[in-house]
């Protein structure tokens, strides 16, 4: 497999007060106490100046992260351009279809030396990118100031310091290398890959496959169809992934295999859970309107479709769900087990 462990202190790490985060929900903030329990300082930029208020004054996160503590470390602000001013290293974990924006807004403020790590798990509905490819369009960086990570992070659980492992991957082994340094402590381990392509698209893909998991768990299927929707679903993403350039190891990996059974069988997870209420039948829009924070997959069908369309990638079990979403498919009726390579059952 692709992934290794860097060995502690081997690239030296950015000085006191020059990392940031961008984006005070549950796993930005749950990724600035990953890297303040690392012993790090860490401003985090937030929307709201009473959120950054609750943060500095309470250490906590109630809205998002309830009942969790968070470090000393972590200081808050409402101020982006602040934040990243100074920033060696900034960590950008926003809604991938607000990424743009947020870019424009804040990249006349970055320095020379500063590099963008994603956090998030989307493709760019207007023009079907990846986030690594918008952070270097908009912000004007190279290919080796630029990394991802990504996992199995359902982010409450580690924001409660439950055991876990993620990747960093970059065109750049020392900046991959650095932040995986960075960003780990007691209950935390990153590992490094060079594969960015693999990586995000394995982040983005598993979020549609929880939703089909979801949406069997919702009409009431047991595990046998879940089980099935889930393995024929990683052989689907990872056909496309391929596909697009990236490493099939990766795919079997913390990024691949990891994140998928934690995005499909976790309660806590957002995709799983849109997909729950689909089953239960639920329309696109109520769905959308009844969760408090976003879940990506719902937002990426039609997008990866269109690449996949573009490739002649066959996709049966993302063709169902949008077929689902568009109330062109009874929930129950989704068996993408069954699913010939056009999507139709059989």
């Amino acid at each position: 497999m692709t992934e290794w462990y860097p060995t502690t202190g081997s690239i030296p790490l950015p000085p006191r007060g020059r990392v940031a985060v961008v984006g005070g929900g549950n796993w930005g903030t749950t990724f600035a106490k990953i890297i303040a329990d690392g012993g790090n300082d860490v401003t985090l930029a937030v929307r709201r100046p009473e959120l950054a208020d609750e943060i500095n004054d309470a250490h906590r996160n109630t809205a998002y992260l309830p009942g969790v503590n968070l470090p000393e470390r972590i200081r808050a602000t409402a101020d982006v351009a602040e934040a990243v001013a100074a920033a060696e290293l900034i960590f950008l974990s926003v809604p991938a279809q607000s990424a743009r924006e947020n870019l424009e807004g804040f990249k006349s403020h970055l320095g020379a030396d500063t590099s963008i790590i994603s956090l998030m798990k989307g493709v760019e509905r207007s023009t079907g990118k990846r986030m690594s490819e918008v952070i270097m369009e908009v912000a004007g960086l190279p290919a080796d100031r630029v990394a991802v990570a990504s996992g199995p992070n359902i982010a409450l659980e580690i924001a409660r310091e439950e055991p876990t492992a993620i990747v960093v991957a970059s065109a750049s082994q020392q900046l991959a290398v650095k932040v995986a340094q960075l960003a780990r402590n007691s209950y935390l381990r990153t590992f490094v890959n060079a594969d960015v392509v693999g990586t995000e698209f394995g982040g983005v893909l598993k979020n549609l496959i929880a939703i089909a998991t979801g949406i069997a768990d919702g009409v009431g299927f047991g595990e046998n169809t879940k089980a099935a929707i889930m393995t024929r679903g990683l052989a689907e993403i990872t056909d496309f992934a391929v596909a697009m350039g990236a490493q099939r190891d990766t795919m079997m990996g913390l990024a691949g295999l990891g994140d998928l059974i934690a995005t499909c069988m976790s309660p806590l997870s957002r995709n799983f859970t849109a997909g729950r209420l689909l089953g239960q039948g639920y329309s696109y829009s109520d769905v959308t309107s009844r969760m408090a924070q976003t879940a990506e997959g719902l937002r990426s069908v039609h997008s990866i479709l269109l690449i996949a369309q573009q490739h002649s990638v066959p996709m049966p079990i993302v063709t169902q769900i949008a077929a689902v979403l568009e109330g062109q498919m009874h929930p129950a009726d989704l068996a993408p087990h069954l699913a010939t390579e056009t999507g139709d059952r059989e």
